[in-house]
């Protein structure tokens, strides 16, 4: 999966801590060395004897401040691989316990968001203009969004599945092209052939943000009332196509039968 807006400022935020961490640790390095000069100079100007133990109070009281300096070191030095684990645990719960499919998303039960974008100049069906992203289109079906490259690797292996999707009259099937060069993406749907209705271009990724993409390839399903019921981050494959994908399709088509029911009763 290649990262998208939303997983690049997690893993620069991650960094970011990491760079924190790190400054802390090089803090607690100058101050060790700060405090071992500082002994040094109290060993070569009597204060403190090299043995460790001293004949005056002065002697004393300044063995007294290294042992204090000593232990708040050791604590110090603790200190940024506590938080560090603790940022390292945080994040690992984040992107769903290792699962990047399992990335949650705010947008689920919520209506799709309101985005126009403009179609992909020169890709046809039977002759004509294949239509860009319309919101409106969303309303009156089930409708699967699927985000995409010609550069990201993954979506070259799930396109045969897509196409397979497209199959099904129940569904219909949009794109969102995410930041490519117009003819790799033609390119791309020349070779695989073109499965979706709609073709959508992100070429600045903004809809992707507002559509919450973490990573391309991505795949949501809006329900017939243009509500987000399912989001799955990485490529479709045929595992999760039979595990996930289908059982979630499913789903909303039969939720959009019974809302049809209810509405031809009323």
């Amino acid at each position: 999966m290649s990262l998208g807006p939303y997983a690049s400022f997690i893993v620069t935020s991650y960094l970011a801590a990491a760079l924190v961490v790190a400054v802390l640790t090089a803090w607690i390095a100058i101050d060790y060395l700060n405090q071992k000069r500082r002994l040094r100079e109290l060993e070569d100007s009597g204060v403190v004897r090299r043995s460790g133990r001293s004949a005056t109070e002065p002697q004393m009281t300044g063995q007294v401040t290294s042992e204090a300096s000593q232990q708040r070191r050791s604590w110090l030095t603790v200190l940024p691989v506590i938080v560090f684990l603790a940022l390292a645990a945080l994040f690992w719960l984040r992107l769903g316990d290792g699962d990047p499919s399992r990335i949650p998303s705010a947008l689920i039960g919520h209506p799709a968001p309101q985005t126009s974008l403009p179609p992909l100049q020169g890709l046809l069906s039977n002759g004509a203009q294949v239509p860009g992203l319309d919101p409106a289109k969303f309303d009156g079906k089930v409708s699967i969004v699927n985000v995409w490259a010609s550069w990201c690797v993954p979506c070259h292996d799930e396109a045969p599945l897509l196409t397979e999707l497209a199959k099904d009259n129940r569904l219909q099937l949009i794109g969102i092209n995410y930041k490519d060069a117009p003819d790799n993406a033609r390119r791309f749907l020349s070779r695989y052939g073109n499965p979706f209705a709609s073709v959508g271009v992100d070429g600045n990724g903004r809809a992707a943000i507002e559509w919450g993409v973490y990573g391309v390839p991505e795949t949501f399903i809006v329900g017939r009332n243009g509500e987000i019921t399912y989001k799955l981050v990485g490529p479709i494959t045929p595992d999760n196509i039979d595990s996930a994908l289908m059982a979630e399709i499913d789903k909303a088509v039969n939720a959009a039968s019974i809302s049809r029911k209810l509405w031809s009763a009323d």
